[in-house]
């Protein structure tokens, strides 16, 4: 991956972010009583399509696709699949999602891959084996003959390369003198590469993994280096709040997700920002933050489908 400079192709026009984006603080007991003074890093209300970190990580890769289809992978439920059909639809771009699992390629789609498909995506549906090894040139190169998509820009799972941490540079800036501790969830890393990058001397990034496994280490590593040229900031991976992997939540999570709407006013999305927050509560119990830290906590996704009823929803509408 090449190295990105501030040189890069400007952000594409008509995305009209909201940026930066708003930093809420709120009152919760579970961390007022250790000295901790939670904030609410709201970057699921940067743009409605491109929700959270989506938009920080696309719009860079965007500007450098410079017209050409754009083809990406996800699986069924990916939020970066969503968020790559949505821009394209507002770009006029031609989007292709390869997505995890052949066997899905007869069946009717989910509501998260009918949304891709009424953006106007063409999904290609791709063996488990192979999408494993997408890394691989020649494997990369099959996939994108397969889908008819040979020439295309190619943007990694979950939108994580250089261009993407670069983007994702800003929220650790925007946030500069404003936290000691940054926190997010995290998928494949780029965000929390970025976050760190641009928070300045004297605040940490914190990232909470959503997957199990304990390999996000090396490849944050490998993101700054390739987007930095080496290590920037200070950041650490906590990977117990993974609650069985990725896709996987439970009542206790769900019931969590539902006590902090209804004493907050945000729809919680259940997949990575439930699991932050659950994972800063028990941190916050543990002592992991000393008394008078400011400790902002990124929401870098909505629901989907949006809430229809309760508090959730009605600040879905507001947020519109």
């Amino acid at each position: 991956m090449a190295r990105v400079s501030r040189t890069d192709p400007p952000v594409p026009a008509g995305l009209r972010p909201r940026l930066p984006s708003p930093l809420q603080p709120v009152r919760d007991e579970r961390f007022e009583r250790y000295g901790v003074r939670l904030l609410l890093k709201r970057d699921d209300l940067i743009h409605p399509d491109l929700v959270g970190n989506k938009w920080r990580k696309l719009a860079p890769n965007l500007a450098r696709a410079e017209g050409r289809t754009l083809l990406t992978f996800g699986g069924a439920y990916s939020n970066h699949l969503r968020a790559t059909a949505a821009a394209g639809r507002l770009l006029g771009l031609p989007t292709v999602g390869v997505v995890r699992g052949e066997e899905l390629a007869g069946r009717p789609l989910n509501p998260s891959l009918a949304r891709c498909a009424a953006d106007g995506m063409r999904l290609h549906f791709a063996a488990r084996s192979e999408y494993r090894r997408k890394r691989e040139p020649a494997v990369l190169a099959a996939l994108c003959r397969a889908a008819g998509a040979e020439g295309a820009y190619v943007v990694p799972e979950g939108g994580s390369n250089a261009a993407a941490v670069a983007g994702c540079r800003t929220l650790g800036e925007e946030l500069s003198g404003r936290a000691e501790v940054a926190a997010v969830a995290c998928g494949t890393g780029g965000t929390l590469a970025g976050l760190a990058a641009g928070l300045g001397p004297g605040a940490r990034a914190l990232g909470i993994p959503v997957l199990r496994g304990g390999f996000l280490d090396g490849e944050v590593r490998e993101l700054q280096r390739a987007a930095f040229g080496g290590p920037r900031g200070s950041w650490s991976l906590d990977h117990r709040f993974h609650g069985g992997g990725y896709g996987r939540t439970g009542p206790q999570l769900d019931a969590f997700a539902e006590d902090f709407e209804e004493r907050h006013g945000l729809p919680v999305e259940r997949l990575y920002v439930a699991k932050l927050l659950a994972g800063l509560v028990a941190l916050a119990a543990e002592g992991a933050f000393p008394p008078g830290t400011r400790l902002a906590a990124v929401v870098s996704g909505a629901p989907f489908p949006p809430p229809t009823t309760g508090a959730g929803a009605a600040q879905s509408a507001a947020s519109r």
